[in-house]
């Protein structure tokens, strides 16, 4: 039985002896994910962290970000909250190059500012599709899923029980 050597491609080897394997760069299809406004043409994404909920706007500018019609820093008075929102951009390398509105509800300073980094970065998918292998591996796409536990009756909170009494 011969084996036609045309068809057979013998594996190429590595300097140091071994074989070399091409490992392609996945194809990932983005287009179900991409949110334009009809009117203006503006990037949208939805963020959702505990129970604040932001829409996000993007659209070519000059890297101002507002919050509910306030600035950016005057909204998010705490660092690690501002650093939770810019970080998509930066990642993107789009920091300097959109404009960025915000409309965010419900939750407190925490949770709205991961709803903003995961609507931001919905946003920045929808604006260049070019952005989402980064912003996937750093995790900003990913619904962060932890929610408050309730309260169970015959306790005091979720978990804590009722204080003992020797007598």
């Amino acid at each position: 039985m011969a084996t036609d050597n045309a068809e057979f491609d013998a594996p190429e080897m590595t300097e140091e002896g071994g074989v070399a394997l091409e490992t392609p760069e996945p194809v990932v299809d983005v287009s179900h994910r991409v949110k334009k406004d009809p009117i203006n043409g503006d990037a949208l994404g939805t963020g959702r962290r505990k129970k604040s909920v932001a829409r996000v706007r993007i659209r070519s500018g000059s890297g101002k970000i507002t919050v509910n019609g306030r600035d950016f820093e005057e909204y998010f008075p705490n660092l690690q909250d501002r650093n939770n929102v810019t970080s998509g951009l930066g990642l993107a390398g789009k920091r300097n190059e959109v404009d960025v509105v915000i409309t965010v509800h419900g939750g407190g300073p925490t949770g709205q500012s991961g709803a903003c980094k995961m609507g931001i970065a919905r946003a920045l998918v929808s604006y260049d599709t070019g952005a989402f292998p980064p912003l996937r591996d750093e995790g900003h796409l990913t619904r962060d899923s932890r929610m408050k536990e309730r309260k169970k009756y015959g306790l005091h909170g979720a978990r804590r029980g009722t204080q003992f009494s020797k007598r």
